[in-house]
């Protein structure tokens, strides 16, 4: 529906996408969590959220000055949910199909490990409500 309003084309991040997002990209200091390696100084998670979502950017940003990567809601990824290649890939794809999309990210209602950058998760696609979204803007 944003495509057709605005003639611009929005999709969901991949997972290999999103992963080197929350790294902090080519600027990465190597953090544990997206922009910090201490997790209450990036994220909303079950111990310091009082059990809620909350706004977006009132948490330190990440390398790249992006905010909530890591903790407030789980972000769905474009990828279905499938073991990782055993070979090293530039810009991997997720599995054609599958019973689960990725999330990534960590939220509100879970405890601060899955905020970490490399923490994986995954769930049907449905609603509910520590689950949201990022969009990339396609060229």
């Amino acid at each position: 529906k944003l495509n057709s309003i605005t003639g611009k084309t929005y999709r969901l991040p991949t997972e290999a996408e999103w992963e080197y997002a929350a790294r902090g990209g080519n600027k990465s200091k190597g953090y544990e969590y997206s922009g910090s390696d201490k997790i209450e100084d990036v994220a909303w998670c079950i111990g310091n959220s009082g059990s809620k979502t909350h706004l977006i950017g009132t948490r330190k940003p990440n390398e790249l000055r992006i905010y909530d990567m890591s903790g407030n809601v789980y972000e769905w990824c474009q990828d279905w949910y499938g073991s990782y290649s055993s070979s090293p890939q530039e810009n991997p794809q997720g599995p054609s199909s599958g019973a689960y999309y990725v999330l990534r990210g960590g939220s509100w209602n879970d405890h601060d490990y899955t905020g970490r950058s490399a923490n994986r998760n995954y769930y049907p696609s449905i609603r509910f409500n520590d689950l949201g979204f990022r969009l990339v803007l396609c060229p």
